[in-house]
């Protein structure tokens, strides 16, 4: 054009490259042709003289081509999607921000691909822009009959077929009253999981207590699983890159749990995966560093601690006052409130490491570390009475992944792993006898996993599993002078089968587990089948079909309960064959989904039956507290779960009703209520996500706990310095119904593609509802009179965040 016309253009080839234009018509005339050419591009085109013209874009570009990819319908980024250019040979990925950029200027079509959405073609023109853009993907709607694509409840949260609810904290998107995925306050969301007192280390599954959900972390096996007695998750939401949460029809490669699982890994595919952060909030603040130490490995290194040796800010006054200041103590002769004083010095930290090396094109190496403290001195003083009390608790552990993949057929898994656990207690009244008690737990065993691909269809996996725990028990007392030691050793051997089926339009998933058992201290041989079935009926409706048969033979015992005003020392006991027997269970359930136009609908049915709980681990702070007894309790109930997602705003409100009642034979009347029984709970949330704005809205009701009430007071003339309560039958009282709004909201800033800024701010229990949870009743020993024990759950607790990742 230019030697036809008689004409030069100036231009940087930059500009142009990202152009591929049909040359216009050699008919036209030049004014006509450089028409032609801006209408069809960015380019401006300025006549310097009659001569020379000038040929630059419309806005100065000073990048590469690059883009954030994210999911069309909840915003999240997506990582791990190829980005090519495939006439040159050229392909990237997507980061955990879901940015990507590409290293050359080409004025060829880009493909981007993921196996979760639907493939995308894009001209460079489209990424040829100021700044960035946002380029959103559609889920493959096929997929959502698959594990982990069915958003559920938050973005970052998902739904299998079977059941299982897997959280990714890197993803999560936000839910009520949290600044951040908070590991075991997600899983409080979840319908059929509740807390009898609002706390995440007293968490009860369809009816079970906590300590029989079975915690690993990296496959080490958690006994302490909270901070600041159950407020806190002990957990580092910046470590966890995935929790699995399994109710029923868990596989058989999992035991020691007569209720859910919860698994959490920080384990990675990528090596290329480095980063640094930094957070603070009014509770504490922790690090997270991964640097990559060669092409094929990494070091990862994390840490929290409160700083309340610093500074204590008014969340931190809110959660002491829940711990340590919610109890209100009223004499039932005088209605009036007894005057409670204490006085504390609490902290807790943790941190972890992990190291990950890629040894050849077949094997990869992972060493895990944990460590985890919670220490508190407490004085209590209740009229002239004062108690002296220390508390610590203390859960390090470490694993060892070594994962082989022989082919595309045929992988290998091998884990060794350790876990200790110290409970160290003491307390004094006044100037009587100082009691202590110690309890330590060491647990330790390896796992291995062959796993073989049988077609396009079927998987098998067998395995085997040594598990060792070691309990000692110490327990002191002054004035007079007395102290115990126990130990106490088991051994389980465990060998499992299980096999996987999928159909190849994938309606039909169906996955048969069998762990064997044996347990060596009680000499006893289980067989535990597993079983879940997912069947798409429709393009809409999905049926589901889960069963499990589990055991286990290590439970807590929770003792002297009053000696912290509440705040229970629970420690470990293995079954012994006696008066703590071998915990088993049997669980049920049927489900019924429908997923169309964004509207989710869940509906779970189940039955459960667990044998050999004793009556010392389930909390009782009636006529039963020290009684020695051996039962069972059923439960059966319904879970619903409604949910509607909009592009930018998403809501769901649930619903849990169960029937949960004791039997312990010995016993009369030998039936009634379970101390968790919580029947009726509903729960609502409404989210708005806009790009990086984030706001949550919910609110939680359900009925109240039981409890028993007193009939009077008994003097035994015998020994009068000891009277003790009658009671009336046993949890026939209910509280007061339990209520809560909790707000959140966060806003994210990105200064370039590996740094970005987020600050949270959360408001729980908005409304300061005052909610009791508890309340139990003890005798004043002074006064001759029944005391009644009332505990509030948290009040207004504001708290902000900030969270740097770089």
């Amino acid at each position: 054009m230019a030697q036809q016309h008689g004409v030069r253009f100036s231009y940087i080839d930059e500009e142009l490259a990202v152009y591929r234009l049909l040359p216009p018509a050699p008919t036209l005339g030049l004014q006509e042709k450089l028409e032609y050419i801006q209408k069809n591009t960015r380019l401006k085109i300025a006549a310097i003289s009659q001569q020379y013209y000038s040929v630059y874009n419309d806005k100065k570009m000073d990048k590469p081509l690059c883009g954030y990819l994210i999911d069309a319908e909840t915003g999240a980024p997506i990582e791990h999607a190829a980005i090519s250019i495939a006439s040159l040979g050229i392909t990237t990925a997507s980061n955990t921000n879901g940015y990507f950029e590409l290293p050359v200027l080409t004025p060829n079509t880009i493909s981007i691909r993921h196996q979760g959405y639907t493939p995308k073609i894009l001209s460079p023109q489209d990424l040829y822009v100021p700044e960035c853009p946002q380029i959103a993907l559609k889920v493959i709607a096929q997929q959502l009959t698959t594990i982990e694509t069915q958003r559920y409840l938050a973005s970052g949260i998902s739904k299998s077929p079977s059941g299982t609810v897997t959280v990714k904290p890197g993803k999560f998107g936000i839910l009520p009253g949290l600044t951040e995925p908070d590991v075991l306050q997600t899983m409080h969301q979840l319908p059929g999981v509740v807390s009898i007192d609002e706390t995440v280390s007293n968490l009860n599954v369809r009816g079970g207590t906590h300590d029989q959900n079975l915690f690993l972390w990296n496959g080490i096996r958690m006994f302490q699983t909270s901070h600041f007695f159950g407020l806190i998750s002990a957990f580092n939401p910046m470590v966890t890159t995935k929790i699995r949460i399994s109710k029923n029809g868990s596989s058989a490669f999992f035991g020691e749990s007569v209720s859910s699982l919860v698994d959490l890994s920080s384990h990675t595919q990528s090596i290329d995966s480095c980063y640094n952060a930094v957070a603070v909030d009014m509770i504490s603040a922790n690090f997270f560093s991964k640097v990559k130490l060669s092409n094929r490995s990494t070091l990862q290194a994390a840490g929290r601690r409160t700083f309340t040796d610093i500074v204590k800010t008014p969340a931190f006054k809110a959660y002491e006052n829940r711990v340590f200041g919610s109890n209100i103590v009223t004499d039932l002769n005088e209605d009036q409130t007894v005057p409670v004083g204490a006085n504390r010095d609490f902290y807790f930290y943790d941190f972890s490491l992990q190291y990950h090396q890629k040894i050849g094109e077949k094997h990869e190496l992972i060493i895990d570390g944990i460590g985890l403290e919670n220490q508190v001195d407490f004085i209590q003083q209740s009229g002239f009475l004062e108690k002296n009390s220390y508390l610590s608790q203390k859960n390090f552990g470490s694993s060892l992944h070594w994962q082989s993949q022989w082919n595309q057929r045929h992988q290998t898994q091998l884990q060794a792993y350790f876990s200790w656990y110290e409970l160290d207690a003491e307390n004094q009244a006044g100037n009587t006898r100082k009691t202590r008690q110690q309890n330590r737990v060491f647990n330790q065993g390896f796992k291995l996993r062959e796993g073989f691909v049988l077609g396009q269809k079927y998987l098998l996996a067998i395995g085997y599993q040594l598990d060792e725990i070691q309990i000692k028990d110490m327990s002191q007392i002054d004035n007079p002078t007395l102290s115990s030691i126990d130990r106490q050793l088991s051994r389980t051997h465990a060998v499992v089968a299980e096999s996987q089926y999928k159909s190849c339009d994938e309606k039909t998933q169906l996955q048969l587990g069998l762990r064997g058992n044996y347990f060596e201290k009680i000499k006893r041989f289980r067989l535990e089948p597993r079983l879940s079935v997912s069947q798409k009926i429709t393009q809409h409706w999905t049926l589901s079909l889960l069963a499990e048969a589990k055991s286990q033979s290590l439970s807590q015992v929770i003792e002297l309960q009053q000696d912290f005003l509440g705040i229970e020392k629970r420690r470990w006991a293995l079954a012994n064959g006696g008066d703590i027997p071998l915990q088993k269970s049997g669980q049920l359930s049927f489900g019924v989904s429908y997923s169309n136009n964004r509207w989710l609908l869940s509906v779970d049915n189940f039955y459960k039956k667990n044998q050999g709980i004793s009556s010392k681990s389930q909390g009782f702070q009636n006529q039963y507290e020290f009684a020695e007894l051996t039962g069972d309790y059923r439960i059966w109930g319904t879970e619903v779960l409604l949910q509607k997602s909009f592009p930018k705003f998403y809501t769901w409100i649930s619903y849990a009703f169960n029937n949960n009642q004791y039997r312990f034979d010995r016993l009369s009347p030998a039936e009634f209520p379970n101390n968790t029984t919580i029947s009726h709970a509903v729960g609502w949330a409404g989210t708005y996500e806009s790009g990086k704005l984030k706001l949550a809205l919910g609110a939680r009701w359900h009925t109240g706990r039981l409890y028993t009430p007193p009939a009077g007071i008994i003097v035994d003339p015998v020994n009068p310095a000891s009277p003790k309560i009658s009671y009336t039958e046993a949890n026939s009282a209910r509280l007061n119904d339990f209520f809560q709004v909790n707000f959140s909201a966060s806003r994210s800033w990105s200064f370039n593609a590996n740094t970005a800024l987020t600050t949270s701010l959360s408001l729980w229990n908005l409304l300061d509802q005052d909610n009791q949870v508890n309340r139990y009743y003890r005798v004043n020993l002074q006064r001759n009179t029944i005391e009644s024990v009332d505990t509030y759950a948290l009040g207004f607790s504001p708290n902000l965040g900030l969270r740097l990742q770089f």
